[in-house]
């Protein structure tokens, strides 16, 4: 046997008489050898299969992921973008002030809803004295009644303790304005039923009495009624200031209030825009 097979093997490598016969025989096998190997071949297929879908999953998750972490940061540009169109509202506002300004933010309001304040990260050393006017992009916001070193209080034009000397931008009519409380609206006192006002009409500050910088706008008439038998009509106003939606407002200086700023205050913080 050994011999023969041997025999066999000289032959085949130096003949080809028996190339025939072995293709022959390799056909009648193949589809034995291919029935053998498919359950591997399925089995191999099948993993596949999950093995995709497993990454498709994780891809997607990944892919889910990637785009809630670009909408988040959407939004934040969105919320930047808006800050940025805040401010540019406000630098727009002092670059038409004649006088001397200084940048505050906003850091808190008061719990007490029956007093309409707000605390700023601007105080003495910043130059920042009492009954200091404050106005945003739209117009007076209010008065500092509470000076810190570092922070100051201001008192919104809302705030029933707030009274602001007004005039009628349309006839220069002197009125005085008081805050209304939690309706953060505007009320004009004493005013004859015979007086020349309108709805819509701008009023500003006057300026009288010192307690506020004249020529900013305070709010526009929004009601007027007239009670039969009274001598004063009853007239309410909206303020022009966001008084619950400015993050930023501008600390005003008169030319004869140039701020004294203490040592180790920020300069650079103070803004001096005069306009000619």
């Amino acid at each position: 046997m050994v011999l023969l097979s041997f025999v066999l093997l000289s032959t085949d490598r130096h003949a080809d008489f028996l190339d025939k016969p072995r293709f022959l025989i390799s056909s009648i096998l193949y589809p034995i050898h291919a029935t053998a190997n498919l359950p591997h071949k399925v089995i191999q297929m099948t993993e596949n299969v999950f093995a995709s879908r497993e990454y498709l999953q994780e891809r997607v998750l990944f892919l889910e992921g990637k785009v809630l972490v670009i909408e988040a940061e959407i939004q934040k540009m969105a919320s930047l973008a808006a800050e940025n169109n805040r401010l540019r509202q406000l630098l727009g506002s002092a670059a038409k002030i004649q006088e001397d300004i200084l940048v505050a933010e906003v850091i808190g309001t008061d719990p007490n809803p029956m007093q309409q304040s707000v605390l700023i990260n601007k105080g003495r050393i910043h130059g920042v004295f009492e009954k200091q006017s404050v106005i945003d992009s739209q117009g007076l916001l209010g008065q500092i009644i509470e000076v810190s070193d570092r922070y100051s209080r201001i008192m919104l034009v809302s705030d029933t303790n707030s009274f602001v000397p007004v005039s009628v931008a349309r006839n220069n009519l002197r009125l005085m304005l008081q805050g209304g409380g939690i309706s953060r609206t505007l009320k004009l006192m004493h005013v004859n039923a015979t007086a020349d006002i309108k709805i819509g009409d701008l009023l500003i500050s006057s300026g009288l009495g010192d307690r506020f910088l004249p020529g900013y706008p305070v709010g526009l008439i929004e009601k007027i009624e007239y009670v039969e038998g009274k001598p004063f009509a009853a007239v309410t106003a909206l303020p022009s200031a966001k008084l619950d939606r400015s993050r930023y407002v501008l600390l005003v200086f008169s030319k004869s209030e140039k701020p004294v700023l203490s040592r180790g205050s920020i300069k650079s913080e103070f803004l001096a825009l005069e306009v000619e």
